[in-house]
């Protein structure tokens, strides 16, 4: 079971963050109202610094606030979770391209370093640790695609992007795949080939739409179950 209990840096962000991770790794499923009592047991913390951090999530949209009911876990349906891979596949295949022509050496190194970094995490089953990989990655090629534009909408739906990655990663054999789909848009990219980077990047988003779909099935045969 996670461990939510916060370690004192400063308490409103600790809270945020454990509540965070926590929500990607699947802790709490969708629809799942959060109880503040509960949470201000589980993390050590006051209700004070407990509503802070789910302001903070609320601007992520990775919660919803429910008239009567409070905080709960957004349900995703799978035509909004197929609206954003296809927006996916047509702004990270552009960014991919642009930033295989624009990256320096430097960022170049740091892409090389979050794909180092997924291969170790591949072989654990630490969620967390997989999500924190490929937004590191995305926020490398990002950084150097050019286009203020895209990287502004992708970054408003990095929530649901996250949200969608933990249903995808959680099949088994897809963070394999997908560290291996991501380490050939890292080769493409230090080659500066910017046709092969958006064709990988829009292959790997294709990926992980079926891997997301798969997971979106066996959540609903075992809510039926």
């Amino acid at each position: 079971m996670m461990d939510l209990r916060v370690s004192r840096k400063t308490v409103q962000q600790g809270t945020f963050e454990k509540l965070k991770d926590a929500i990607l790794a699947g802790v709490f499923q969708p629809g799942e109202r959060l109880v503040e009592a509960n949470l201000c047991e589980q993390l050590g913390v006051s209700r004070a610094s407990l509503r802070e951090a789910l302001r903070s999530l609320q601007s992520e949209r990775l919660i919803d606030f429910i008239p009567n009911r409070g905080p709960q876990i957004p349900v995703l349906s799978w035509k909004e979770a197929e609206d954003i891979y296809d927006l996916r596949a047509l702004l990270e295949g552009e960014a991919a391209a642009r930033c295989a022509s624009a990256i320096g050496d430097d960022d170049i190194g740091s892409l090389s370093a979050t794909v180092q970094t997924l291969r170790r995490v591949v072989k654990t089953n630490n969620s967390a640790d997989k999500l924190k990989c490929a937004t590191a990655f995305y926020d490398v090629l990002l950084h150097n695609c050019g286009n203020e534009m895209i990287k502004q909408t992708l970054n408003g739906l990095h929530a649901r992007i996250n949200f969608l990655r933990a249903r995808s990663m959680s099949l088994p054999g897809r963070t394999k795949a997908s560290y291996e789909e991501m380490n050939a848009l890292y080769l493409a990219i230090k080659d500066r080939d910017p046709k092969a980077a958006r064709k990988i990047a829009q292959q790997h988003v294709q990926n992980a739409r079926e891997a997301a779909r798969e997971a979106f099935k066996e959540g609903q045969r075992d809510n039926q179950a």
